[in-house]
């Protein structure tokens, strides 16, 4: 997809063998998206991850969206096509590491949860990534204006959607800035700054980590760029994470070092490191 920031920082993606590495991790890419139809679900999700045991393996996902309807869902169909949704958005299983590091971050950051949610839908929508240079250069306390968000999705998918689906995209889209809190309003949907916390600042940093930013540049991906703080505020909430015990972080001579021997399994280290 075109203008997809992620292939911004990343131009050598297509030749590299990086993408598929970074897929394994959990990334998404392509032309599609979950936005045609739904938004980033973040109700449906927080029902799921309350209804299932943060260890639960896909399977038990799958069990309780379709056979135990824990989402109150009327018709099967509509259970199934719930679960397809929320498996694209969010991968559903614990063999994903964005998504098992999701899990176990959800369970210790109640109030970071929707930027928690946020992230990992934008690490596994090309669509909702395309907008969010749209997004991030409104000023705080201005209203959105629809046509910037319909122009930055048509200038990226050209003609690959109608226009009833253009529409339907750029209101779940507008839906799901909202709910990270980027957005504010109903009808008009107007700018605001989120506040991170050390844990979100850890999930942002480490997604820049598996794509390959290493020191200070980790404070100036796209993925910090989300969180609407500077890059200074930004080590000191992970200068706070690494006191709670989620990344290693050491300064010396105006670098910062960053790593995630503590969150991340060795598996998932060797999969990281194989895009260095």
């Amino acid at each position: 997809m075109k203008y997809d920031p992620i292939l911004k920082e990343n131009t050598h993606l297509p030749e590299s063998l990086d993408s598929q590495l970074w897929i394994k991790a959990g990334f998404r890419f392509g032309n599609k998206g979950t936005h045609t139809s739904r938004t980033m679900m973040f109700k449906e999700l927080a029902l799921l991850f309350e209804d299932q045991e943060p260890n639960a393996p896909r399977e038990a996902y799958v069990s309780a969206i379709i056979e135990q309807n824990c989402l109150g869902k009327r018709t099967v169909s509509t259970r199934k096509l719930t679960c397809q949704r929320l498996s694209e958005l969010y991968g559903l299983n614990p063999f994903i590491p964005i998504f098992r590091i999701l899990r176990h971050l959800w369970q210790i950051d109640e109030n970071g949860r929707p930027l928690l949610a946020f992230l990992t839908a934008l690490a596994r929508d090309p669509l909702l990534r395309v907008t969010s240079a749209t997004i991030l250069q409104i000023q705080a306390g201005e209203e959105l204006m629809r046509q910037k968000l319909t122009d930055a999705l048509r200038q990226s998918v050209e003609n690959r959607l109608n226009e009833g689906t253009l529409n339907t995209t750029v209101r779940n889209i507008s839906s799901s800035w909202t709910q990270s809190g980027h957005l504010k309003g109903r009808v008009r949907k107007i700018r605001q700054r989120v506040s991170p916390s050390p844990i979100v600042t850890t999930y942002a940093l480490l997604l820049g980590y598996i794509l390959g930013a290493r020191g200070n540049g980790l404070f100036s991906t796209f993925w910090s760029k989300v969180l609407d703080t500077p890059s200074e505020e930004l080590i000191s909430l992970a200068t706070y994470a690494k006191r709670l015990g989620f990344l290693d972080l050491s300064q010396a001579g105006g670098v910062v070092e960053v790593s995630f021997t503590r969150l991340l399994t060795e598996d998932e280290r060797l999969l990281i490191h194989g895009t260095n």
